[in-house]
């Protein structure tokens, strides 16, 4: 007989594997389904960080959310002897009128998150590696910083197989079929039957899910590490960062244990489809120009000797808002899109959420602005 399950998780990154290790710590049997090995370097999650920020730029709506996210990611520290975050601070640069640095400060402000709005000589003084301006300021949250991603899917793995999940790993899910209670999924290693189906298969989601025409584009995007003065760039004396400019939107991270200092670009990438996509850093002519500029820009003290780059596919809803919702016509079926570049921070609670949908019936948190029905 083909095997059955209460729950299968297409896509087992960042979402799916904080979902898959929910679902088997409440004694339910799920199967987690990937293409690959998680953690890998053929998704969103890799390249050693992600930012997590509190007062929240893109949207207050945002910010209960990634609180929570936030007490989740210590409780799976604790849980797996893990360091998972790094308490660096956040600092934002922007011009007075960026909506963003706006938005940050008015979030801020309503759920009362420690922010200093900083002039740009402040900036300068406290962090001599920057060199901006005196027309920006500065948006610094001391209680934010970064999650070391990959580890962070480790932890979720570990937590996952300890409670009884199943993992399929380079295993690649062809098509689903729906029954009124249950789904099949036809895989490269055969069928497989749940009662309910979790799919969060990032820049694939779109392909699995054709029949909702959803609007998804994944991007290729890249990062570089430049080499760096540890002094003035690394762990303990730079923060986690970003910059939002009109038609430049940057963001990088400190230098750890020699790493070099990261930066990558919020707006610049190419459409791509996920399967075709090269994934060389250095194979498109753009792969480092634009950051090397940033770079020279801004952190005068930077090498532009870049001792690494990476490539990484990140999936854009219309909005850049998340999609966490049940399938239209199967309700038995849970949709999770949460990149959109800024997805990850939250995985420990979506992973939650959809844990509470799948076995409960519905999330404790308010995700009613993530509907699929907002694009039809």
């Amino acid at each position: 007989m083909n095997p059955s399950y209460d729950v299968i998780v297409l896509g087992a990154g960042s979402m799916g594997m904080a979902a898959g290790a929910c679902i088997a710590k409440q004694g339910a049997s799920v199967l987690l389904i990937d293409a690959f090995d998680p953690p890998h370097q053929q998704g969103s999650h890799h390249g050693d960080t992600r930012m997590i920020r509190h007062a929240y730029g893109e949207g207050k709506k945002y910010v209960p959310l990634v609180l929570h996210a936030q007490k989740l990611w210590h409780e799976l520290e604790q849980e797996t002897g893990t360091r998972l975050f790094e308490k660096t601070g956040v600092l934002g640069l922007g011009n007075m009128d960026s909506a963003f640095i706006t938005e940050e400060i008015a979030s801020s402000r309503e759920f009362s998150l420690p922010l200093e709005v900083l002039q740009a000589e402040e900036v300068r003084r406290r962090w001599p590696g920057i060199r901006i301006d005196d027309e920006l300021i500065g948006a610094f949250e001391p209680n934010s910083g970064l999650l070391y991603s990959e580890a962070c899917i480790r932890a979720y793995r570990k937590v996952a197989q300890q409670h009884g999940a199943t993992l399929w790993t380079n295993t690649r899910a062809h098509r689903i079929t729906y029954q009124p209670n249950s789904v099949t999924v036809h895989t490269d290693k055969g069928d497989v039957h749940a009662a309910r189906l979790i799919v969060t298969a990032g820049p694939w989601t779109g392909s699995l899910l054709r029949e909702l025409s959803i609007p998804l584009q994944p991007f290729r995007k890249t990062a570089v590490w430049y080499e760096a003065d540890e002094s003035l760039y690394g762990l303990g004396h730079f923060p986690s960062y970003f910059m939002d400019m009109p038609g430049e939107r940057f963001y990088g991270f400190p230098s750890i244990q020699g790493s070099g200092l990261k930066i990558g670009s919020h707006d610049a990438g190419r459409e791509v489809d996920p399967d075709e996509a090269d994934r060389e850093f250095g194979a498109e002519p753009d792969d480092e120009g634009e950051l090397a500029q940033m770079v020279e820009r801004f952190f005068p003290a930077v090498s532009r000797k870049s001792k690494r780059g990476q490539v990484c596919l990140v999936t854009w809803t219309p909005d850049h808002d998340f999609i966490i919702d049940r399938h239209p016509e199967h309700d038995h079926v849970l949709l999770i899109s949460a990149c959109s570049a800024h997805g990850f921070k939250f995985a420990s609670a979506i992973g939650e959420i959809a844990m509470q949908v799948s076995l409960q019936g519905k999330a404790k948190m308010d995700i009613s602005a993530f509907s699929l029905g907002r694009f039809q």
